[in-house]
């Protein structure tokens, strides 16, 4: 039976996982910031959840992370989905500055914890829920889409130092388009808009078979592909915005 920690689990795409990871008879650690949430998904199934309030923007926010580990009875998978990200062309300093505390300082935090964890109980894997909002820059969501390219960056290097060290830990870094959340609800429209129930879906499979990154979903893959391909100086002249 596998052990999940789920980071992020009291709504959006951790809900969904979770509750597919029930469904697949694995124990799952919830962690979130909503108490009553959390309480309603360990409803489901009381033997197999265990749940623990978690803010990753604060400092202890690690030591929730290892009393959760304790109640789980070990931890095989830690999967990060928690984040925030909205449009902001006013360039709101206290919108940039929230982005960055949760998706740069407050990731950094839980996956160095996760990753040690791992290398001090012979390995794990270690996955995380980013965007594909990494791979160029921007405009209408700067700190977001930097911070997407910063955790991309950040997990390829850990997968580095674990080779160096010789680690047994398995890293995937997860990238979906616009998925029917409530991290979208009111800011805008959004093409390909996806189903979270089939990204998550889609998840359990990339779990199940650990791999190391995959664009969600195959629209998405291509549409990645020829984003790369975009020189700088044509990508800075184009008007790249979602319609408010």
């Amino acid at each position: 039976m596998k052990r999940i920690v789920i980071v992020g689990a009291t709504s959006g795409i951790g809900l969904e996982v979770a509750k597919l990871c029930i469904r697949e008879g694995w124990r799952v650690g919830a962690a979130g910031r909503r108490e009553e949430a959390l309480e309603a998904l360990r409803a489901l199934s009381p033997e197999q959840v265990v749940t623990e309030p978690l803010d990753i923007t604060s400092a202890d926010a690690p030591e929730h992370l290892s009393r959760l580990v304790d109640k789980l009875g070990g931890m095989d998978i830690y999967l990060h989905s928690s984040g925030v990200g909205s449009r902001n062309t006013d360039l709101r300093p206290d919108i940039e500055l929230n982005t960055l505390r949760t998706n740069g300082e407050g990731f950094v935090r839980m996956v160095t914890a996760a990753f040690g964890y791992f290398r001090a109980n012979g390995g794990g894997h270690l996955a995380v829920i980013s965007s594909i909002a990494g791979t160029k820059g921007l405009g209408s969501a700067p700190a977001y889409s930097a911070t997407k390219r910063m955790q991309n960056t950040y997990i390829d290097a850990l997968a580095q130092l674990a080779r160096m060290e010789k680690l047994h830990i398995r890293f995937t870094d997860i990238r979906p388009g616009f998925v029917a959340t409530p991290l979208l609800a009111g800011d805008g429209h959004y093409p390909m808009l996806m189903e979270v129930g089939k990204v998550a879906a889609r998840i359990m499979r990339v779990l199940k078979r650990q791999q190391r990154q995959v664009v969600i979903d195959r629209r998405y893959a291509v549409f990645v592909f020829f984003w790369k391909l975009i020189p700088g100086w044509l990508w800075e002249r184009m008007a790249v915005r979602t319609k408010g």
